[in-house]
């Protein structure tokens, strides 16, 4: 073992694992941030897949890779640039070595150097011969293929099994590195493989061969340490967004003793919170999975008709296919909440990489006028309290709500605090069971918010009238009157407005004015006050607000923007909530930052642009 001499304490750690597809980055990326947050470590994940199912192998599209930042300190995004690439063929490399900060540490699997992967990857030499890699980085080439073998040497694996072991000498290594406990792992892989005590043994003794290759190594590898996080006290664990999205709607469930019905359709990157609600049946939580899009918002607008709390998951595409019964959630005021687990668009766009690409579509993209509360969220544990806080406000304002997430923060994770049944939202579901109207039942009798009884079908006297035509303003019966229907129209659009009472002031980071305001919306939010804290940390006249409510917008937002000289916008995409803010307070002009490559915005870049501003 290494003496505890030798181990360098340092704040934060960028690692990037990067590989062919059936390589296991994403199962190594997983396991590795877990052995950080048992540590205690704050932490951010970022998940980058290929979009092909099954690109070729070696190839540039087919490389897999997964990027966790942890430090003892408050951590807001996976990183901008790693400190340690783990590339384990050329391809991954290539792909991925622009990216690995000047000076980091390189560790490649040199036994995937072949002639054949070389030439995939477009390369006329090997790179691990060049000298300027070996002085641009700190390079530890390793041949884990041949070492895998030696491991399982005996063990009766078959050459493609043993192959897809070599993803554990590369594990094995990084918890050498970075002082992680051995033990902790062997138990993880008895429990994921325990029904095939082959894989088990074969997996353990391939990981304790590259955390061995750490502790014996004649090239000198230096071991570090990052301490725990001092994160406010209580239980914790690991959420994706998606995850957490599936888990605040079970939440909802329970806390109001209501059906949570989602309908939904399996799209890229939204799948996962189906897959996840399928777990909670336990938990008054049914799930459906439609035969398209149509159908399963269709399914969740009847079962909230049928009193249920209904819900459907998308993306991009399939959100556009969703908006006619998007503006049948709004004319029939039922309550639902869509999830829209934003992509790179249009079309099929981009589908495994993110994108902020949904905010006008969400804003307007429905036939008439049929405005709907938006509200987003800004990380992965946060998705957990916006799906409660859209279902609330669902269900109290009888109207179809969106919830836009985004691939990063849908396939991200972070530490979540488990929270006390005291900390959860007071959700109240409220059904009209008695005749409200000279002894009759009127569906569009309104309250003083202009909200309409919900009354389930079939309960006695309260027969009613919905669907997609329009409706008499008080009777529901349809009617084709001009000044009835305009009538309508702008009163479900008051209806919405009177949703700003449950619309928080927008908190400033920094000083009420100066010189620039950041506004960012949604998955931005790391990358953005990570550029504030950064800025402020030099004394520059910065500041930030995140917009949580983007329909409708904080009371105070015009306000707080006239305080400084300056407005920046920065956002995954080309430039929407921009251009929203120009058209709802003029005289506002933002500058944009848009980034459009699938990926998250870096702090370093933003942080650079803030300063040409300036």
């Amino acid at each position: 073992m290494s003496t505890p001499s030798k181990v360098q304490q340092v704040e934060t750690v960028t690692i990037r694992f990067v590989g062919d597809s059936g390589d296991g980055m994403q199962l190594t990326g997983t396991e590795f941030t877990r052995a950080n947050a048992l540590a205690g470590t704050d932490l951010a994940t970022f998940p980058d897949y290929p979009a092909e199912i099954r690109a070729p192998a070696g190839s540039l599209s087919g490389v897999s890779g997964y990027q966790v930042n942890f430090g003892s300190r408050e951590i807001h995004t996976p990183g901008d640039a790693p400190d340690v690439l783990v590339a384990m063929n050329p391809a991954a490399l290539k792909t991925n070595l622009p990216d690995l900060r000047p000076g980091g540490m390189l560790i490649v699997n040199k036994g995937a150097f072949t002639a054949s992967n070389l030439e995939k990857a477009d390369y006329k030499s090997n790179p691990l011969d060049d000298d300027a890699l070996k002085h641009a980085y700190k390079v530890v080439a390793v041949d884990m293929s041949m070492l895998t073998e030696h491991a399982l040497e005996g063990s009766g694996l078959s050459s493609k099994e043993t192959a897809r072991c070599r993803n554990y000498f590369a594990l094995g290594l990084m918890y050498w590195l970075y002082s992680r406990p051995m033990e902790q792992q062997l138990e993880q892989i008895q429990k994921k493989f325990g029904k095939k005590p082959e894989f088990v043994e074969a997996n353990q003794k391939v990981f304790k061969a590259g955390y061995a290759f750490g502790e014996t190594a004649e090239i000198g590898l230096q071991r570090y340490e990052v301490p725990a996080s001092k994160l406010p006290p209580g239980t914790y664990r690991t959420v994706t967004g998606n995850y957490a999205a599936a888990l605040g709607f079970a939440t909802v469930a329970k806390l109001t003793g209501k059906q949570v019905f989602l309908g939904s359709y399996p799209i890229t990157p939204a799948t996962e919170i189906l897959h996840e609600m399928s777990h909670f049946k336990e938990h008054g939580v049914v799930t459906y999975q439609a035969e398209d899009e149509i159908a399963a918002i269709g399914s969740a607008i009847g079962a909230s008709f049928g009193g249920a709390l209904g819900c459907t998951t998308t993306s991009g595409p399939g959100l556009a296919l969703k908006s006619e019964m998007m503006g049948l959630a709004v004319i029939a005021e039922l309550p639902l909440v869509i999830v829209d687990v934003q992509r790179g668009g249009p079309s099929t766009g981009m589908p495994t990489k993110t994108e902020q690409s949904d905010l006008l579509v969400s804003l307007f993209g429905r036939h008439g006028e049929a405005p709907m509360p938006v509200i987003a969220a800004q990380s992965p544990a946060d998705c957990f309290w916006a799906a409660m806080e859209a279902m609330k406000i669902a269900t109290k304002w009888m109207t179809p709500v969106l919830l836009l997430t985004d691939g990063y923060l849908g396939n991200g994770s972070e530490p979540f605090k488990i929270p006390a049944a005291s900390e959860l939202p007071r959700i109240d579901v409220k059904y009209q069971t008695t005749p409200n109207h000279d002894g009759a039942y009127m569906p569009y009798k309104r309250d003083a918010k202009l909200v309409r009884p919900w009354a389930v079908p079939g309960t006695p006297g309260l027969e009613h009238r919905i669907g997609g035509l329009e409706k008499d303003s008080l009777s529901g019966m349809v009617s084709y009157d001009g000044m009835n229907h305009e009538k309508m129209v702008l009163t479900r659009a008051q209806k919405v407005a009177n949703v700003i009472e449950d619309v928080p002031d927008v908190e400033i980071y920094g000083k009420a004015s100066g010189e620039v305001l950041l506004v960012s919306w949604g998955g931005t939010f790391g990358s953005v006050r990570g550029a504030a804290e950064q800025l402020q940390g030099q004394g520059k006249s910065v500041s930030h607000v995140h917009l949580r409510w983007l329909n409708p917008l904080p009371k105070n937002l015009g306000a707080v923007m006239k305080g400084f000289k300056k407005i920046m916008v920065p956002e995954v995409n080309n430039g929407q909530l921009a251009f929203y803010l120009r058209g709802m307070y003029p005289g506002v002009d933002p500058v944009q930052f848009n980034r459009i490559n699938g990926k998250p915005i870096k702090i370093a870049e933003l942080a650079g642009k803030v300063l040409e501003v300036l």
